[in-house]
């Protein structure tokens, strides 16, 4: 059954999630902040309104919009040495869709980094209910889309 759901195997997400989960501990160890990509998202959407953000989320702005950018350079930084190509889905998809999952994080008060990391290991209740929400939906989502063909 691994083999069927993880056909490139699972080393990859292993090591990705130990880094991520380094990441999430090492930012919150430097600042108190949960860095996850609800708080980005409210933090970008400042720019365009500040009243959507609160002073704590404004005093870290410039802190937060580093940190998207890392995270795009990072996975740039990935493709030029893995050798991995880039994804052949259209652009405008890849923007609907980072805008449709970051709009869901912030109605959900939260990422599954910031639930699944350090809501977690805060021993969160919501945090538990949110991770098994996103996860419910995402088998469901990826089940439905290899039915259909997409």
């Amino acid at each position: 059954m691994v083999v069927e759901l993880f056909p490139l195997g699972i080393w990859h997400y292993l090591i990705g999630g130990l880094i991520i989960g380094l990441g999430m501990g090492i930012a919150y160890l430097m600042s108190g902040i949960v860095a996850g990509a609800s708080s980005l998202f409210t933090v970008l959407w400042s720019f365009v309104d500040k009243k959507f953000c609160n002073k704590d989320m404004l005093a870290s702005r410039d802190w937060r919009i580093y940190l998207a950018i890392g995270t795009v350079l990072g996975g740039f930084v990935f493709m030029l040495f893995s050798g991995a190509s880039s994804t052949q889905i259209e652009w405008w998809r890849l923007l609907l869709g980072g805008f449709i999952a970051g709009l869901g994080a912030r109605m959900a008060n939260g990422c599954t980094s910031g639930h699944g990391i350090c809501g977690l290991s805060s021993l969160q209740l919501s945090s538990l209910i949110s991770v098994v929400i996103f996860l419910v939906v995402a088998l469901i989502t990826a089940n439905v889309l290899r039915m259909v063909g997409v």
